[in-house]
């Protein structure tokens, strides 16, 4: 566990981290700018795949809050770079938002929009889900095809401290029809953690992940091996936290403690 005045690279979950839907979330804007004065560097890590990268530096600028492309890296990213280095030649049934594809395409994924030649379905977060997907879906399942989907989460904290079904819940309503469940490609996998130190060049030891979720965020750093910061400020309860056998390095309210703790 390393202090976190010697972290250099901050990976930082965002809905119920940084923002709760377009609200952000006290001190963040000023942890980010801190980070920027000191030369440090931050990459918002999203399993949430209902946004592009480009619909997410746009977001994110609305907030407030700097950000660059290369301050973003999604799990609809991540599965455009599994299913490119693993399903060269398949065709994809994407159930999941425009946005996604349009990311996806960045890849040369192949992507079949009726399903009627598709060997492989990727499940995201859909916000735009309608039961003519979900029985394509089921279809293909039965069919035989491969089966992915982007993350684990099982809601997606918004404004006002509410709640929406995310792509583990859809995945569990599908397996209820069909008896199957997905490979999750986003966190807890320490995949994006592993391309992200590679590309930056980071020792492992300099990076820390933050996150509101015990079963996604923290897992996935004490999976990469890097320091992990669990925030109270969405999803995940103080009570959650005791009966967890998943444990952060830190535990704190927000990400404004981290901002006292590194000034």
């Amino acid at each position: 566990m390393a202090d976190l005045k010697d972290i250099s690279l901050f990976l930082l979950d965002m809905d119920g981290t940084v923002n709760l839907g377009y609200d952000p979330i006290d001190g963040a804007k000023d942890f980010l700018e801190t980070l920027k004065a000191q030369g440090k560097n931050f990459i918002f890590l999203t399993n949430n795949s209902s946004k592009s990268k480009t619909d997410y530096v746009e977001k994110m600028r609305k907030l407030g809050f700097p950000c660059e492309e290369e301050n973003v890296f999604t799990s609809g990213m991540a599965a455009g770079m599994f299913l490119e280095e693993n399903k060269k030649g398949h065709k994809i049934f994407v159930c999941g938002t425009k946005s996604l594809k349009n990311e996806l395409k960045n890849y040369d994924v192949d992507i079949d929009e009726d399903g009627k030649q598709a060997d492989t379905v990727l499940l995201g977060y859909d916000t735009e889900l309608d039961y003519k997907k979900i029985t394509t879906v089921c279809d293909l399942l039965d069919a035989g095809a491969d089966y992915y989907a982007t993350n684990i989460d099982m809601v997606c904290p918004i404004e006002g401290g509410r709640y929406l079904p995310d792509c583990g819940s859809f995945a569990n309503m599908i397996e209820e029809a069909v008896h199957r469940r997905p490979r999750f490609l986003g966190k807890p996998d320490r995949t994006m953690i592993d391309i992200i130190a590679k590309a930056q060049g980071v020792a492992y030891e300099k990076i820390a992940m933050v996150g509101d979720r015990i079963y996604t965020d923290v897992k996935t750093g004490i999976n990469a091996g890097v320091t992990s910061v669990l925030v109270l400020s969405g999803e995940t309860t103080m009570e959650d936290y005791k009966k967890s056998d998943v444990k952060p390095d830190y535990i704190l309210d927000s990400v404004k403690d981290i901002l006292n703790a590194i000034k």
